[in-house]
């Protein structure tokens, strides 16, 4: 799995808003490593910069400086749904005569492609394939006629999916989240202004305070002069929040819909001992993401916490691997083992997830072969069973080593001693939110949102209820 993509949002009162924005960014990095940008208007034009890459390669002194105005929306890229090229990246921007926009998104729409043909036959054209792109056609054409909040109420209407906003409309700031709010998006307090952001680490990089999160289905418009925000709450809230956010997108030091992510793992790695817990020599996580995890299992057990793997973190994401010996020596380049922390010992290794399973084989051999004695595999999600439609750039059924195979075909298939996951109502407890309120499309192939060829229960229960009354 890949992150999904990074919004942010900056009103200030004075000075430009593009250099705290760029910090912005870069607090949310982990979210989208292949491209960045940042639009600023300064009352009276836009300033635009984009491109492929990370933030420290694509904004250089020289690019946040001549980003001038009091209002700036930022976005960094990780496509779930269109090409990579410059082209891409965000945020979109356009210009009609009800003044400029500019857009960032964060999530994956359902239905772009009937949009996109109804806009076709009227004769638009698009430059990408984008559902981003899509959304800006839909709301500055909703614009012609429209004002600004019901020019946005009217997009929210006509498209499906996940979407949590940052847009500008000429000077004015805007956050939007989908009426399930599956994406999500914080409001900040800081110094001469207010942010909207995907996570509040954005916040906290800025020196500011996280006033709340942004509610599903509403809509918040910074004031232009930075002293505060309006807010319109278009939609009843229906939440089916992505709990993969809290599982392994999210930072750990992020405070996602009043949940602080650090706690909720190690909360989810006490209820993986509780429920199953095996007594070994050393409890190790699979690093970086695993390490909450770990922490929680190995506290709960009362049994010792040891890093039996190390990462490099100066390793990209590719490798010639033209054979299983060059393989294999890519996961040795990115994970090299604690050999006197492992030999002769009973290793329970803890990780967020298993997707395709090759990686955890991989785990299970390298352990075994610096000479651990038994190895134990705990997992903090259930098993993925079906992809993600909704933001995260997942594998298909196809190669989801869970869509096909039990949980001791599993086991057997990476090679470890006992293999267990969590369940989505594990994943409920431990969030202290009701599995009503989750979306759990990837793990239970139910989907909050209907997509051609797939289950949605809360569709068919709200169509039955509504039988019912009538």
């Amino acid at each position: 799995m890949q992150e999904k993509c990074g919004v942010v949002g900056i009103q200030l009162s004075e000075g430009d808003a593009a250099l705290p924005t760029y910090y912005a960014l870069y607090a949310l990095q982990h979210r989208g490593q292949e491209g960045a940008g940042i639009v600023t208007h300064d009352g009276f034009q836009q300033h635009s910069k984009k491109g492929l890459g990370l933030v420290s390669e694509v904004f250089d002194e020289d690019d946040v400086g001549h980003l001038h105005g009091l209002a700036s929306v930022g976005h960094l890229r990780y496509p779930t749904a269109g090409e990579i090229n410059e082209n891409s990246c965000h945020p979109y921007t356009v210009t009609s005569k009800r003044g400029s926009l500019a857009l960032a998104h964060n999530g994956t729409l359902v239905n772009t492609d009937e949009v996109r043909a109804d806009f076709e036959e009227r004769g638009h054209t698009f430059s990408t394939d984008s559902d981003t792109e899509v959304m800006v056609h839909e709301l500055a054409s909703n614009l012609v006629e429209h004002g600004l909040l019901e020019a946005i109420d009217k997009t929210m209407r006509r498209i499906r999916g996940a979407y949590s906003l940052t847009l500008m409309h000429d000077d004015r700031v805007v956050g939007v989240r989908d009426p399930l709010g599956i994406r999500p998006l914080c409001i900040g307090k800081i110094e001469d202004g207010y942010i909207i952001a995907s996570e509040s680490v954005a916040v906290d990089v800025l020196g500011g305070e996280l006033v709340r999160d942004v509610r599903p289905g509403e809509v918040v418009m910074l004031d232009d002069d930075g002293e505060g925000f309006e807010s319109y709450q278009l939609f009843d809230e229906r939440p089916a929040h992505c709990f993969f956010e809290y599982v392994y997108f999210a930072r750990p030091d992020s405070t996602i819909d009043e949940r602080l992510v650090y706690d909720a793992r190690r909360e989810m790695g006490r209820l993986l001992y509780e429920n199953h817990g095996v007594d070994t020599d050393i409890v190790s996580p699979v690093p970086d993401s695993g390490r909450a995890f770990a922490s929680g299992y190995a506290e709960a057990g009362g049994l010792e916490y040891s890093e039996a793997l190390m990462k490099n973190r100066y390793v990209g994401r590719t490798f010639i691997m033209p054979t299983q010996e060059a393989r294999e020596t890519a996961v040795r380049l990115k994970l090299n083992t604690m050999d006197s922390n492992i030999e002769g010992k009973s290793v329970t290794l803890v990780d967020d997830s298993i997707v395709r399973g090759t990686t955890s084989s991989q785990l299970v051999k390298l352990l075994r072969d610096s000479g651990a004695s038994e190895v134990h595999f705990r997992v903090g999600s259930p098993p993925i069973v079906a992809p993600c439609y909704l933001g995260i750039d997942m594998a298909s059924r196809d190669e989801l080593m869970a869509s096909d195979k039990s949980v001791e075909e599993i086991r057997d298939e990476i090679g470890a001693d006992s293999l267990e996951y969590l369940t989505p109502d594990d994943i409920a407890d431990s969030l202290d939110m009701p599995r009503s309120e989750m979306c759990t499309g990837c793990v239970t192939g139910s989907y909050p949102v209907e997509i051609e060829g797939e289950s949605c229960e809360r569709a068919e229960t709200e169509r039955g209820e509504k039988a019912g009354a009538d």
